[in-house]
């Protein structure tokens, strides 16, 4: 049986058996959402995955949705806010020991409301240079990058 060390809830690397384990797919969409010239990120819940980590809003496809669909059941959940989700900008795939994460990232717009920590534990708006100074999952790090130069 064979381990590895991968990040846990905390950020801090775990072991855990890889033996047997077949890595699942997961579309995830996420909006970028860029107003006054900040960035609007969410703050993941402490005891999920990478909580305490910040991330694009968003989350998981359900089955018969599209990404668009996605993002604004998701906006409105963790949220609370009605947002339009424009072009599709671009897909990272990123493979851990326990799935191919596919993140959607779209270029949204704020329709109504106004953002509040409902399905998370914070959010905040940011500079773009101010991104390199929260604590993002590995799959966002091109983002951050690539964002940080706005």
């Amino acid at each position: 049986m064979e381990k590895e060390n991968i990040p846990g809830r905390n950020g801090e690397n775990e072991e855990r058996k890889t033996a047997d384990f077949e890595p699942r797919s997961l579309e995830v969409g996420a909006a970028v959402i860029v107003q006054n010239g900040r960035i609007l990120i969410a703050q993941r819940r402490e005891g999920d995955s990478y909580g305490g980590f910040w991330e694009f809003p968003g989350g998981k496809r359900k089955p018969g949705e599209n990404m668009p669909e996605c993002l604004r059941r998701e906006l409105m959940e963790e949220l609370g806010i009605e947002a339009e989700a424009g072009k599709l900008w671009k897909i990272v795939e990123y493979a851990s020991p326990e799935r191919i994460l596919r993140l959607h990232f779209y270029f949204c717009r704020i329709t109504g409301g106004e953002p509040a920590a409902l399905g998370c534990q914070a959010c905040r708006w940011v500079a773009p240079g101010e991104l390199r100074n929260f604590r993002f999952p590995p799959a966002d790090l091109e983002i951050i990058a690539e964002l940080s130069g706005l």
